[in-house]
């Protein structure tokens, strides 16, 4: 019998902590799925999950990053159209100039405000569920 199991990944919520309002880093994919999207990718074999999002900020837009909560895991089996994935997302914090690498076409800091409507994955929904906790403490429920 062969199994087919959902593949881990990471996403990284990125604080700008050295601007003021604290902006959000968003990621043009270089790859499909097009669009932006939150730093991450897939979790390598034999790492955890916090190592492997390290490793994605560090890949993807050249900043070494803070880990401070592990916000929430979304898995709906629909939220990659490339296969079923499940996403550890991470909040972090950083500081610096980032460049867009590995996957990222190009990236952008933007203040929650401004973030633009062609998100890929369920980016978007992330991204409300941030707004929520950051704006009024809520957590994201099951």
């Amino acid at each position: 019998m062969a199994y087919r199991n959902p593949a881990p990944t990471v996403d990284i919520i990125i604080e700008m902590v050295d601007r003021p309002n604290r902006p959000i880093i968003l990621i043009e994919r270089l790859n499909s799925p097009l669009g932006w999207a939150i730093p991450g990718g897939f979790v390598d074999y034999g790492e955890s999950v916090e190592t492997a999002a390290l490793r994605e900020a560090k890949e993807e837009i050249g900043l070494e990053v803070k880990l401070v909560d592990q916000f929430y895991v979304y898995s709906d089996p629909k939220r990659d159209e490339r296969k079923h994935t499940i996403s550890i997302v991470f909040l972090a914090t950083a500081a610096g100039e980032p460049i867009a690498g590995d996957d990222a076409k190009n990236f952008k800091v933007f203040n929650l405000w401004e973030v633009p409507d062609n998100l890929c994955f369920d980016h978007c929904k992330i991204l409300q569920d941030y707004m929520a906790y950051r704006h009024y403490g809520k957590r994201p429920q099951l």
